[in-house]
């Protein structure tokens, strides 16, 4: 199974980009069906991405993210790249993906994806309001359009001849 899990907060603006793509991609999956894939949205809550993760072949973790790059950017991250450790967090409320990701390989082991890929989409603005900026809002079809290749390259599901699917 490979689980794709967009993290975020809708209501805080740009925060909210890794809800959207899952949302977009739920929604082309759901006339492009691909047998094994789970789209799961689980908003700012690390402990869902633990425990959704569990179990999986392949986990994918959209989210946004703050490093003064240009807002719409995306970065991807691969499994090596979240080998270390993230710094200790004893506050329920700011576990985050990446903490679940080190929980999940510690205390599952072999029963949490090890074939891990994260997309991180740099925001500009995470006041309160429900709308993306324009330049995060344009990376959404980028990001589905990555993700939605990698996907049917992953199962050879040949793709139409266009250059990116509709989303």
């Amino acid at each position: 199974m490979h689980v794709i899990i967009g993290c975020g907060n809708l209501y805080r603006k740009d925060d909210g980009i890794g809800v959207v793509v899952a949302h977009r991609l739920q929604a082309y999956f759901s006339k492009h069906p691909q047998s094994d894939l789970q789209i799961i949205e689980a908003g700012t809550n690390g402990i869902d991405v633990l425990f959704q993760a569990q179990g999986a072949a392949k986990l994918t973790i959209i989210d946004a993210c703050s490093s003064a790059s240009e807002p719409g950017t995306i970065f991807h991250l691969s499994g090596r790249d979240l080998a270390q450790r993230p710094p200790p967090n004893f506050n329920p409320h700011n576990f985050r993906w990446n903490h679940a990701v080190h929980a999940g390989r510690t205390i599952f082991q072999d029963a949490f994806p090890q074939d891990i890929t994260v997309f991180l989409i740099e925001v500009l603005d995470t006041t309160f309001g429900a709308n993306l900026s324009p330049g995060v809002a344009a990376s959404v079809e980028r990001t589905c359009a990555i993700i939605t290749s990698f996907i049917h390259e992953s199962s050879h599901t040949p793709l139409s001849t266009q250059q990116s699917p509709t989303l």
